[in-house]
């Protein structure tokens, strides 16, 4: 497919910018792939959204107006930016992973000292060197360890529990409703950006490499932002055979970027607000966001959501990235009560208040869509707000003690049983 006018312009912005600090061996470097990570070019995007009654002249809209800013918000921000912290942990990020593989898929159990995998054999193109650190690792088995009563580990290779969740970090997690498993926003590259070199880094390699990733039944993705859409776990997705034929289930206009990629037409479903789909017994039901798209410099060319996964005993609910929005209410009384629901609580700013909760947006959110056991997403793994790294987790502990909300806190790559008590030790103070 031909690439488009606008990566190919963004391209050769990205390439301007760089060239004063890195010469041409660096623009060259930086630049390689921009345009085919941005993804579909804009024709095909705009015929998804001819279709949908929440798109107009091509673009997709939230239903709830923005939140107008005071004037006086201009100059706070551009202090914040100014004198940004660093939004980063002290130390190396506690993980767990599997102590043992088998053919690719996990065996359970927790590693000591070995290589974090942040990135897979079919994403070499973007894999890290970062190694975590053994006696960090280590401690986090023990923290998840005497937290869950049980011995933690990465996923399991066996059959898909009843009610589970494995959190790799930011808002990529493994979802398991009985008996299938749902893998919902994969990001495995070492950069949230159209860039190798160039765009927010991990601050923690992926806890579990993405072939130790069991079979699933069905990927969801929330919205195409690069830290929940990565082209390199896409293809590696695709590449992997344990994963059968297994559906990307999108929002619309996404399915486009999937297709430029290689993506099987066969293996993907796209749903407007409110769309369902019927996989492997699970039913999945595209709920609607308060957020924006935009891989490039046209922005709400595809459709951004939240996801109600519903089996025959259990249902949870996976915010991807939102604002907070009275579509939470809605969503609880169609779609719930919510076994579990992940929701995200970083990344807000006063500069942008309808589209990132705070961490207290969260907890009203969680009570809105009448859930059980809260698990915070969209944090810890990269630095894209103001505030402080363990800020959001901080918060969120106070604001859900206060509503009488129960919390599950796993560390980045433990798998924990929902079907017993979550676990709540405190694991990233030691490290702010």
């Amino acid at each position: 497919m031909a690439s488009s006018p606008l990566p190919l312009r963004t391209a050769v912005l990205t390439a301007l910018a760089l060239a004063a600090s890195g010469g041409l061996a660096a623009v060259g470097a930086a630049a390689w792939g921009i345009p085919r990570a941005m993804g579909a070019p804009p024709e095909e995007l705009r015929r998804a959204a001819d279709g949908s009654p929440h798109a107009r002249a091509g673009r997709f809209h939230n239903t709830e107006p923005g939140i107008a800013l005071s004037p006086a918000t201009v100059p706070v921000a551009l202090r914040a930016i100014a004198l940004r912290r660093s939004g980063r942990p002290t130390r190396p990020v506690p993980l767990v992973g599997p102590a043992t593989r088998t053919g690719g898929a996990t065996t359970g159990g927790r590693t000591g000292g070995a290589t974090a995998g942040g990135t897979t054999r079919a994403t070499a193109d973007r894999k890290s060197g970062a190694t975590a650190d053994a006696t960090t690792r280590a401690t986090a088995g023990d923290a998840a360890r005497g937290a869950t009563g049980r011995t933690a580990g990465g996923t399991t290779g066996g059959s898909a529990g009843e009610l589970a969740v494995t959190w790799f970090g930011h808002s990529s997690v493994l979802l398991e409703i009985d008996g299938r498993r749902v893998l919902a926003d994969p990001v495995w590259g070492e950069r949230v950006s159209p860039s190798r070199l160039v765009g927010p880094r991990r601050l923690h390699p992926a806890p579990v490499p993405l072939d130790a990733v069991p079979p699933v039944d069905a990927v969801l993705i929330s919205h195409d932002h690069y830290d929940h859409l990565d082209l390199p776990t896409v293809r590696a997705l695709v590449a992997d055979p344990r994963h059968g034929g297994a559906p990307f289930v999108v929002p619309l206009g996404i399915g486009a970027h999937l297709r430029a990629w290689g993506v099987p037409e066969g293996r993907i479903v796209e749903l407007d607000w409110d769309g369902t789909a019927e996989v492997a017994g699970l039913t999945l039901v595209c709920a609607e966001a308060r957020h924006f798209s935009g891989r490039g410099l046209r922005r709400d060319t595809t459709l951004w959501s939240s996801w109600a996964v519903a089996g025959p005993r259990h249902r949870a609910y996976f915010g991807g990235d939102t604002g907070y929005t009275a579509a939470f209410a809605r969503a609880g009384a169609r779609w719930g009560p919510f076994d579990l629901t992940l929701l995200p609580i970083g990344a807000y700013a006063d500069l942008w208040p309808d589209i990132h909760m705070t961490p207290e947006e969260s907890v009203t959110a969680h009570r809105d869509l009448r859930g059980r056991v809260l698990l915070p997403v969209h944090w810890a793994t990269f630095n894209l707000g103001f505030h402080a790294w363990s800020e959001p987790v901080t918060r969120l502990g106070a604001a859900a003690e206060r509503a009488g909300v129960p919390l599950a806190l796993p560390v980045p790559g433990q798998r924990i049983d929902l079907t017993g008590p979550p676990p709540t030790a405190d694991w990233w103070t030691p490290v702010a």
